[in-house]
């Protein structure tokens, strides 16, 4: 059984780079046919998913947040991790990693100077 962890900050400035890791555990993030993604969810708002990084390594983005998003993997320590750049008070979320129906357990993120 798959499990996910989310490490992460819970209070980013304006205009600095937000980064995630989410560490697996059960299986292989390479070996595992699973595209390694990562979800947010704003005040008031629907789940966004925005990106992911496949077992084969491939990278997708969602297209609004494609400039500022870059996903990546450390197989060595079976984790992936999220940067999003140039954050705003609307990048405030709750930040979720997410793999074949399994959800990490979320952070609160918070924008603000």
């Amino acid at each position: 059984q798959v499990q996910l962890r989310e490490s992460g900050p819970g209070l980013v400035k304006p205009s600095q780079t937000l980064s995630f890791t989410c560490t697996v555990s059960g299986d292989s993030i390479t070996t595992k046919h699973y595209y390694w993604s990562w979800i947010r969810q704003s005040p008031g708002k629907g789940l966004e998913w925005m990106g992911a990084i496949a077992y084969f390594g491939s990278t997708y983005y969602t297209p609004s947040l494609e400039s500022r998003t870059s996903i990546s993997r450390d197989t060595s320590k079976n984790q992936f991790t999220l940067q999003l750049s140039s954050v705003t008070p609307e990048d405030t979320a709750v930040y979720y990693c997410y793999a074949g129906a399994v959800w990490g357990q979320g952070t609160q993120v918070t924008v603000s100077s």
